[in-house]
């Protein structure tokens, strides 16, 4: 069983992010925190108060115009801020761009789209997929046990995306061969995107 991180664990960003800088994936990924524009209270956040922060991020520019760029092989993201309870990035949107159904885990979240329009996918048993489409301007929130996709329709699409507590292992859905819906654990460092199979099991070291 993976055991949680503890708040100072989940403050630090992820090795494997360090050196990921320049064009293609990862791009701006550990860039230097901005000063939020509402303050945060010392603590993991409702997923009300997180859809409150992506929001009033949102209504700033000056604080993720910067990091815009867009690739439709590898979505680009970028870490705005992230503390011991909560993270904060930007992410930009072609229609190439597809996170496939994931969770993530224990966090809560929130979306706030700043331009353009993407599109939130839920699953639903026994039924077509549940599907709506976020345009510039609108703000949604979801706890713990939600299981989503979202893709880009609108090309030039830019969303500010806010978890607490920070992300850190994430779950990645599959449907095997059997039609048997599997998922895996991913790092928060891994970009989401569509798989076709679960990864290959490590080795223990």
């Amino acid at each position: 069983m993976t055991q949680n991180p503890s708040a100072a664990e989940r403050s630090t960003v992820h090795p494997a992010l360090v050196d990921l800088t320049g064009p293609g994936p990862g791009s701006d990924l550990v860039a230097a925190p901005v000063p939020l524009p509402v303050p945060l209270p010392g603590r993991d956040l409702a997923p009300a108060e997180l859809a409150t922060l992506a929001a009033a991020v949102a209504a700033n520019p000056d604080l993720w115009q910067h990091h815009v760029a867009y690739d439709d092989d590898h979505r680009h993201y970028a870490s705005l801020w992230r503390d011991a309870h909560v993270d904060v990035w930007v992410l930009c949107w072609t229609p190439q761009n597809d996170t496939g159904w994931h969770d993530h885990d224990i966090s809560s979240g929130a979306v706030s789209v700043v331009q353009g329009t993407i599109i939130e996918h839920n699953l639903r048993v026994g039924g077509p997929e549940k599907v709506t489409q976020a345009h510039a301007g609108t703000t949604f929130s979801f706890g713990p046990e939600h299981i989503h996709r979202l893709t880009g329709l609108a090309a030039g699409s830019v969303s500010i995306h806010a978890y607490s507590p920070p992300l850190w292992r994430l779950g990645q859905y599959v449907v095997n061969d059997e039609g048997v819906l599997q998922r895996a654990s991913v790092s928060y460092a891994e970009e989401l995107r569509v798989l076709d199979a679960l990864p290959e099991p490590r080795a223990a070291e």
